[in-house]
C-alpha cells in the first residue's frame, strides 16, 4: 500500500494505472464530523497494488480522468452512488466502465449487501469496521485509518470476479450491467435550499407556534456555529436536545444548564447566544409566528386502484420468491403504484413507464401484466 500526498506522486500513480483494466475505488468522507461533506480520501486498488490518496493535499485529480473516463476500464465501487456524486462535485471526476459490487449482490439474492457481509461470503475475509465513523479529515493521518482505508478496495478486484461469475452463471449479468450503465450517469447536484428544514425535526408535533419560532432560531443559530467551527450540527447540540429547548424555552442560564442532552461547555461558551434566541421568539407578534404547513389533502379512496396494487405486490413477491430476490430491489412499491396508475397492457407499454428498468420487464412483466388484467 502506497500513501499519496502530493501532486508528482499522483501523476506517477495515473502512469503506473494506464495500462490496468481493471481498477477498485473508494472514498472517505467527514460528513460524520465536519459540517460540509468532503471526500478525504480516494483508495485505489489494481490487482496487485492499492494506493491511498490524500484528497485533503492532492486538490487535482485530473491525471486520473483517462482511467475514470475509459468504458474499456472496469472501475469497481461497492455501493458507489454516494463515492461517485462527491467525487464529481469535488473534482468534477465522471466514471465509465463502472461495476458496482452492492449492486452485484443485490441481483444474487443477498438481503444485507454492505461490504464486510459479501467479501466474508464470497472471499471468506473478515473485514475490519470499527473505524466507520472515523474523522477521516483529521491530519496527521492515523497510520490504522489508512490501513483500515486500504482495506476497502484490497478485495474489490477479486471480489468483482466471483460476483460476475455467478451473476453470468444465473443468467443475470446484462441485469445487473443496466443498473451499472444507470449509475454511471449519476452527478452531484445541490439540494434545494430549505427554509422550514427545523420542522422536520422529530418530536416537534406538539409545539406550539412560539414554540416553533424558538426552534428556528436555535436551529439556524445552531448552523452558523457548525459552519464556524466545521463540524456536524448535532456535535453542536443533538436534535432532541434542540427540540427541548425550544419546548422549554428557558429563560436563564441556570434553566439553560437543566436541558437534558444540553452540553456544559455550550452553556459555558453560548448560553448568553441561545436564549438571545429564544428572547427573539419570545418577542415576535402572533402574525409573524410559524405554522406548520398543511399537507396536500388525500384524495378519495378508489378501491380499484388499491386493489390493483395489492395483485401487483402480490405477484412481485411470488416472483421475489421464484427468483431468490428482496421484494423491494425486484421492484419498489411505489413503481408498483405507478403500474396500476398507469395500467399498461402490454410489455413494451410497460417498459415506456418512468423509471422501468428493462429488466424488470424481462424479469417480472408478464406476471405483472397478468395481476393487472388477468
Amino acid at each position: 500500500m502506497e500513501y499519496i500526498d502530493t501532486q508528482a506522486q499522483l501523476v506517477e500513480v495515473a502512469e503506473r494505472l494506464a495500462d490496468a483494466r481493471l481498477v477498485g475505488a473508494d472514498t472517505e468522507a467527514a460528513g460524520y464530523h465536519r459540517y460540509v461533506d468532503r471526500v478525504c480520501l480516494l483508495q485505489l486498488s489494481t490487482r496487485s497494488e492499492t494506493f491511498v490518496i490524500d484528497t485533503l493535499e492532492v486538490h487535482d485529480l485530473r491525471p486520473l480522468a483517462p482511467i475514470f473516463g475509459d468504458p474499456q476500464v472496469e472501475v469497481v465501487f461497492h455501493d458507489g452512488d454516494y463515492d461517485l456524486r462527491l467525487l464529481n462535485r469535488d473534482f468534477g471526476a465522471v466514471v465509465r466502465g463502472l461495476f458496482d459490487t452492492k449492486i452485484a449482490a443485490q441481483f444474487l439474492g443477498e438481503r444485507t449487501p454492505g461490504l464486510a457481509a459479501v467479501v466474508e461470503k464470497y472471499l471468506g475475509i473478515q473485514l475490519e469496521k470499527k473505524y466507520q465513523r472515523a474523522d477521516w479529515a483529521q491530519r496527521p493521518l492515523p497510520p490504522e485509518l489508512v490501513a483500515y482505508a486500504a482495506e476497502d478496495t484490497k478485495y474489490l478486484p477479486a471480489l468483482r470476479d466471483r460476483l460476475r461469475a455467478e451473476l453470468e452463471a444465473r443468467g443475470r449479468l446484462s441485469w445487473a450491467e443496466e443498473e451499472f450503465r444507470i449509475e454511471e450517469q449519476v452527478r452531484w447536484t445541490p439540494p434545494a435550499p430549505e427554509q422550514e428544514a427545523y420542522l422536520r425535526l422529530k418530536g416537534t408535533r406538539d409545539l406550539t407556534p412560539r414554540q416553533l419560532a424558538a426552534l428556528r432560531e436555535v436551529y439556524q443559530w445552531r448552523e452558523e456555529v457548525a459552519r464556524a467551527r466545521d463540524v456536524a450540527t448535532f456535535r453542536v447540540v443533538p436534535n432532541d436536545a434542540l427540540v427541548e429547548l425550544a419546548r422549554r424555552m428557558p429563560s436563564s442560564l441556570g434553566a439553560l444548564a437543566g436541558i437534558p442532552g444540553l452540553p456544559r461547555w455550550l452553556v459555558g461558551q453560548h448560553g448568553r447566544e441561545i436564549l438571545e434566541a429564544i428572547e427573539r421568539a419570545r418577542k415576535l407578534p402572533a402574525e409573524a409566528l410559524p405554522v406548520r404547513p398543511r399537507g396536500p389533502g388525500r384524495p378519495p379512496p378508489d378501491p380499484e386502484f388499491f386493489a390493483a396494487v395489492e395483485r401487483l405486490r402480490a405477484a412481485r413477491d411470488a416472483a421475489a420468491t421464484r427468483l431468490e430476490l428482496d421484494p423491494g430491489f425486484l421492484m419498489p412499491r411505489f413503481q408498483l403504484e405507478e403500474v396500476a396508475r398507469r395500467r399498461p397492457r402490454t410489455r413494451e407499454e410497460l417498459a415506456a413507464l418512468p423509471g422501468i428498468r428493462q429488466w424488470r420487464v424481462e424479469a417480472i412483466g408478464d406476471e405483472l401484466l397478468a395481476a393487472l388484467w388477468g
